[in-house]
C-alpha cells in the first residue's frame, strides 16, 4: 500500500508540474541627475537557476538583450545603455561559445537629456533567457517613463511591462479553486448516482455480510471494510491521474477549447447515453476480470484491494458511462488535476456506503430493496447525458461558424429530452427492459414534478427569452432565430464595419471590436479605456458572466458609454490569411487562426490561458487595475470598470 499511494504521489506531481514560465520580472524608474538631465533605469529581477543575457554578445549565439528607444524628438540619448554589475562570462556547450550573462539581478542605466519637461521616454527591451534545462523565446517587454517625476507618479510607475502585467494575478484568482471544487461536487454526486445503479446496489448487503463473516471481530470487520472503501478511492484517483499522465497537462489544457476534443465528447456521450438507455452494454474482456477476480481471494489488505478492484470491473458495465462521462467534463474544465480531483469525489461518495453500512450494519435493514427502480435510475442518467452531449456540440458549431445549431433550436431539443424524462419517471412512457410502474413513489413523483417545472421554465427560451439561470449551457443570445421581442437582435451602430463582426456579436447590443490593434486604435482615437474580453465560443462561465453581469443596467451603461470593448475569441477556428500568420514568440508554435492568435496574446501579455478573462486598460495599453477572472460580485465588476474610466480621465487631462 505505501509503494502504491508513493507512486501516485509522483503521478500527481508530474500532473501539477506544466506552467507557464516567467523568470524575469522588470521595473522602470527615471531619477533627476542634472539640470534637464535623468538617468532611465531598467531592473530586472531574475528567479533562481534562470539567466539573462549581456547587451554585449557575439553573434552566431543567443539573442542578446537590447534597448529600442521611440519618440526620441523630445529627449536626446546622451551615450549608449550601461549595465551593472558586470557580466559573468561562461562557456555555454549549447551555443558552444564564450558567452556573457547575469544572474539573480541586473540594472540597465541610459542617460537622456531632455528640452520638453512633459516629455516620455518610450520603447522596448528585448531580451532571452535561459536555464540549465531550456532556453525561454526572446521576449519584448514595453516602458513608458516620465521624464519628469515631478508631474507625478508616472515618472516610476507608469512603465507597465509586460512581466509586471504577469505579476498581477485576477482580482478572482480562486477561480481555479472554485473549478476544482465543481469538478469534486460533480464527482461526488456521480458516485452517489453510481451506487444505486443495478450493478452495484444489490452488492451492498453481500459485501457487507462478507466482511462480517470473514472477519473474526467486529472491529476486525469494521477494519477491513475501512481498507477496501480507501483501495475504492486509490483505485480511481489513479485513473484520473492516469489519463493527466497520459494526455499531459498541456494537452488537457487545450482540450477545455479544442473543437476536435468537444467533438470527440459528444460522440463519446452519446454512445454513453445510448448504453444507459438500454441499447447496449459497456463491458470489460472476462478474461481480465476474472485474474484480477483470482487475486482477490488473497488474504490481508491485497486480497481487499483486490475485492474493491473487481467490484470497479464488475460494475463497469453501467458506471463505464458515468465515469467517462465525469472524465469528460473534468478535462473540458482545462484543469490538471480535474481528473484526479472528479475521480475521488466519485469514488469517496461510491466507498462512503460500503464503509458506513459494515460499521453499522443494521442500517441496511432501511435501505430499499432492488427492483426495476433501480433501471429508472439508468435510464434518468442516460437522458441526462444526451442533454449534456449537445452542450459540447454546441461548442464546435460555434468554433467553426457551421451555423447548424441556433440557440432556440438547442432548448427545443432540451425541451423534448426533458419532457421525455418526466413522462418517463411518470410511467407514460416505457422501454422494452422496464418492469411496469403501477405507482408512484414520492420520491419518484417530485423528481418528475422538478423536471418538469425546468421543461416549462426552457419553452420561454424558444422565443427569446434569456434563460439567465442556465445561461452559461446555451448557445449565445445572438444565435436565436427567432424571438419575440424583435426580429433579430439589432447591431450596435458602426459595428458592421469593425474586423470580424461578421463572426461575432456582441451581448446587449454593445458596439465591440474583435482586433486588439483596431480595438486599440480606436480607443486611443476617443481617448476611451479598454476592457479586454478574452472569451470562447465553449466557455460557460463566459456566458454567465454575459448574462449575469453584463446585462446589470450599471455595468452595461459603462460598457456602452464609457468604454472600448475588445472582445478576443481565443477558441475560434477561422484560419488567418496567409499574410497574417506567424510563429509566436512565446511558445514557438504556428499561429494560423484567429483562436491561436488571441489565445497567443493572452499568454505572452499575462500569463494565463483560462476564460473569461477582463482586464482593464488605458488608451495607451498599459494596465489600469488588476485583471479579474469569473466572479458574479456586479459592485466589485463595477468598480473594477471605474479604475479603467479614472486612468482614462487621467490620460485625457495629461
Amino acid at each position: 500500500m505505501k509503494k502504491l499511494l508513493t507512486i501516485i504521489g509522483c503521478l500527481v506531481h508530474f500532473a501539477v508540474f506544466a506552467q507557464i514560465d516567467n523568470p524575469v520580472h522588470w521595473t522602470f524608474a527615471a531619477t533627476p541627475v542634472g539640470d534637464h538631465q535623468v538617468e532611465i533605469t531598467a531592473t530586472a529581477r531574475i528567479d533562481e537557476g534562470w539567466h539573462l543575457y549581456s547587451q554585449f554578445l557575439d553573434a552566431g549565439g543567443p539573442v542578446p538583450t537590447s534597448f529600442q528607444f521611440n519618440n526620441q524628438e523630445d529627449y536626446l540619448l546622451v551615450n549608449g545603455v550601461n549595465e551593472s554589475p558586470t557580466a559573468i562570462k561562461g562557456y555555454d556547450s549549447t551555443f558552444e561559445m564564450t558567452i556573457l550573462y547575469h544572474e539573480k539581478s541586473v540594472t540597465f542605466k541610459q542617460l537622456v537629456s531632455y528640452t520638453n519637461p512633459a516629455a516620455h521616454v518610450k520603447g522596448e527591451v528585448h531580451y532571452m533567457v535561459c536555464s540549465g534545462q531550456k532556453c525561454l523565446p526572446p521576449t519584448d517587454v514595453d516602458f513608458d517613463i516620465a521624464v519628469n517625476t515631478a508631474l507625478g507618479a508616472a515618472g516610476t510607475t507608469a512603465a507597465v511591462s509586460k512581466e509586471q502585467v504577469h505579476m498581477e494575478k485576477p482580482a478572482a484568482a480562486k477561480d481555479g479553486d472554485s473549478s476544482i471544487l465543481s469538478i469534486f461536487l460533480a464527482g461526488f454526486l456521480g458516485g452517489l448516482a453510481a451506487f444505486f445503479l443495478p450493478c452495484i446496489y444489490p452488492m451492498v448487503p453481500l459485501t457487507v455480510s462478507f466482511f462480517t463473516k470473514r472477519s473474526g471481530t467486529r472491529a476486525q470487520g469494521i477494519r477491513a471494510a475501512v481498507i477496501y472503501g480507501v483501495s475504492i478511492i486509490v483505485i480511481y484517483v489513479g485513473l484520473g491521474l492516469l489519463i493527466t499522465a497520459i494526455f499531459g497537462a498541456s494537452a488537457l489544457n487545450e482540450a477545455a477549447s479544442s473543437a476536435a476534443f468537444n467533438l470527440l465528447f459528444f460522440v463519446i456521450l452519446v454512445v454513453f447515453a445510448l448504453s444507459f438507455l438500454g441499447a447496449f452494454e459497456i463491458t470489460l474482456p472476462s478474461v481480465f476480470v476474472n485474474k484480477i477476480g483470482e487475486k482477490s481471494e488473497k488474504g490481508g489488505w491485497i486480497g481487499l484491494f483486490f475485492m474493491a478492484f473487481t467490484l470497479a470491473l464488475v460494475s463497469f458495465s453501467c458506471t463505464g458511462p458515468l465515469i467517462g462521462t465525469l472524465l469528460v467534463e473534468a478535462v473540458s474544465k482545462g484543469s490538471y488535476l480535474g481528473p484526479a480531483t472528479g475521480m475521488f469525489g466519485f469514488s469517496l461518495a461510491l466507498a462512503l456506503p460500503f464503509t458506513l453500512f459494515a460499521v453499522f450494519p443494521s442500517w441496511l435493514k432501511s435501505l430499499p430493496k432492488s427492483g426495476g427502480w433501480l433501471n429508472s435510475v439508468k435510464v434518468t442518467l442516460g437522458l441526462l447525458e444526451l442533454a449534456l452531449a449537445f452542450k459540447y456540440l454546441t461548442n464546435v458549431d460555434l468554433a467553426y461558424h457551421w451555423g447548424l445549431i441556433s440557440r432556440d433550436l438547442f432548448v427545443g431539443i432540451w425541451i423534448i429530452i426533458f419532457g421525455v424524462l418526466a413522462f418517463y419517471l411518470l410511467g407514460k412512457i416505457r422501454l422494452s427492459h422496464d418492469s411496469e410502474v403501477p405507482s408512484l413513489s414520492i420520491p419518484r413523483l417530485l423528481l418528475a414534478m422538478l423536471v418538469l417545472v425546468f421543461t416549462v421554465y426552457l419553452i420561454p427560451g424558444l422565443f427569446g427569452a434569456p434563460l439567465k439561470g442556465i445561461s452559461g449551457w446555451l448557445p449565445p443570445q445572438q444565435t436565436q432565430e427567432f424571438s419575440l421581442n424583435a426580429a433579430a437582435p439589432a447591431k450596435a451602430e458602426g459595428s458592421s464595419t469593425h474586423k470580424y463582426a461578421g463572426l461575432f456579436h456582441a451581448p446587449e447590443n454593445i458596439d465591440a471590436f474583435y482586433d486588439y490593434d483596431e480595438g486599440m486604435a480606436y480607443a486611443r482615437k476617443v481617448h476611451k479605456p479598454v476592457l479586454l474580453d478574452f472569451t470562447g465560443w465553449s466557455c460557460t462561465n463566459c456566458r454567465k458572466m454575459e448574462a449575469s453581469v453584463w446585462s446589470d443596467p450599471q455595468v452595461l451603461k459603462r460598457l456602452k458609454e464609457d468604454y472600448v470593448l475588445i472582445s478576443l475569441y481565443v477558441d475560434d477556428r477561422t484560419p488567418l490569411s496567409n499574410e497574417e500568420r506567424y510563429v509566436s514568440r512565446f511558445s514557438s508554435k504556428a499561429i494560423k487562426t484567429i483562436g491561436q492568435k488571441w489565445s497567443d496574446l493572452q499568454q505572452e501579455r499575462f500569463n494565463t490561458n483560462a476564460q473569461p478573462f477582463y482586464v482593464v486598460l488605458d488608451p495607451d495599453g498599459k494596465p489600469a487595475a488588476a485583471p479579474r477572472a469569473f466572479n458574479l460580485d456586479i459592485k466589485a465588476y463595477t468598480d473594477f470598470l471605474d479604475k479603467g474610466i479614472a486612468a482614462a480621465k487621467q490620460y485625457s487631462s495629461n
